[in-house]
Order: C-alpha cells, then structure tokens, then sequence
C-alpha cells in the first residue's frame, strides 16, 4: 500500500531542514535516509534498524563510530522521541559535533503524536515493520527538548513552527560556541 499522505510530509520535512543543512553532515535515525539523499555535501545516515537505504546500522547511537569534531550539522528528524536513550545520544552528538557545529532537530507534541500514530498505524512503518521499543513515547515537548539539551551543554539557537503548527524544527550549539 502506497503511503501518499507520508510521503508528502516526509518531503516537507526534507525541504524544511535542508536549507539549515551545511558542511560534513549526518542524520541520526535516518530512516531511509532521504534527507542525506536530498543534501548536495557529503553526508551519512546512521540509525539502529535497517530501513532500506541506511549508510550504517549501529547497534546504540550513543555509540557512534566517529572520531570526536567530526561533523558540522548533525540531525534527528523526526526521531528523538524514538530514542530511549535521548540524553546519551545528544551527548554522544555534542562529542562528533565541531566546536562551531549545529544540531537539528524537528519534533512533533505528544498529544499531536499520539493521535497522529492511532490514525497512520495501518501505514506507519515505526508500528509495524519496526514496533515501539520500551523507553520511546510519542512526541515531546519543546521544553523537555530544552531540558534535554540544556543537561548536556548545547542550547536552543533557532526555532520554527511548520506543517501548519504541528510540528516544529530546533537548532541547537555548542553552548561556548554561541558567542563565537
């Protein structure tokens, strides 16, 4: 079954989060890794389960084979809410992230979510090729994002509403680099 209505906002997001998109790249949670598709640099999608697509499959992304300052933009489109590590992985990214580097995030809330994956179940790759995974939950909130980030040092720098309010793209830095 062909999944137009996902497809769709799967583009949307792509066109939202490219132009914020610079230097040596990599998309954590990748999924089928349209976005490092879409960028014209080099990038690398990563993410723990297999999609059709993926450039590495790691077993935990709190554990990135990357050497530290690695990265100029590093994002989790669509993912963090996945992660049941979120604190770990945001760290780890701090760490493979350049001094000058950026985060990307974008993020959908949780009563949105909850409703949203109810009515996409019979589509919704996450729910029945993948399953929900103990610790992930639906959605998060802007400022359980901030709380998250603000722990491991990096800061909110940007942020938007898109998809007609629903979701919403963050920019985070290194905290020593805002000032720069």
């Amino acid at each position: 079954m062909k999944d137009k209505l996902g497809q769709f906002l799967l583009e949307w997001r792509v066109k939202t989060v490219l132009p914020h998109i610079s230097g040596n790249y990599l998309d954590v949670g990748c999924g089928t890794n349209e976005i490092v598709k879409s960028y014209s640099g080099k990038g690398t999608g990563v993410d723990v389960y297999p999609w059709d697509g993926t450039d590495l499959v790691v077993e935990d992304t709190a554990k990135l084979p990357f050497d530290d300052k690695t990265f100029d933009t590093v994002s989790i489109i669509a993912a963090l809410n996945h992660i049941p590590n979120r604190e770990d992985v945001i760290r780890e990214i701090k760490r493979i992230l350049r001094d000058d580097g950026k985060l990307i995030l974008t993020m959908i809330p949780p009563r949105f979510s909850r409703l949203w994956h109810f009515f996409r179940k019979p589509w919704d790759a996450d729910q029945h090729e993948r399953g929900m995974k103990s610790g992930e939950v639906f959605g998060l909130t802007t400022k359980e994002i901030e709380k998250i980030l603000s722990k491991v040092e990096l800061e909110l720098v940007y942020q938007k509403q898109f998809m007609m309010g629903l979701n919403h793209l963050l920019i985070a830095k290194k905290r020593n680099s805002i000032s720069k």
